[in-house]
């Protein structure tokens, strides 16, 4: 063979390997956006983004009605403490009460 035709055979082998493997890659790459867009649109991923999206409004409820329950419970000791307060009073006065009407 003629040396020029060896190297215009080899560069057209180069260049169609360049561009077969381009193709390839392209391809490569249409089926593997397709499989993901097919996973996102499945019924079950969907069902488990919405059970991962209620999980999580739930364990935030829970934290916010943990919240609330220490304010409460803070709230009832406050009450209790001032409902005893009272008492003493009410019995200071009843005391002092009876004194003056003793007199």
């Amino acid at each position: 063979m003629d040396p020029v035709v060896q190297i215009i055979i080899t560069i057209i082998g180069v260049l169609g390997s360049g561009a077969i493997w381009k193709y390839l890659e392209a391809r490569l790459r249409v089926n593997s956006d397709e499989k993901k867009l097919e996973l996102q649109n499945n019924d079950g991923v969907q069902y488990r983004d919405d059970l991962k999206n209620r999980v999580r409004n739930l364990e935030a409820m829970l934290a916010n009605s943990s919240n609330e329950k220490d304010t409460l419970r803070q709230q009832v000791l406050d009450l209790v403490a001032e409902v005893n307060t009272l008492r003493v009073k009410v019995e200071f006065l009843e005391k002092e009460n009876q004194r003056l009407k003793n007199k």
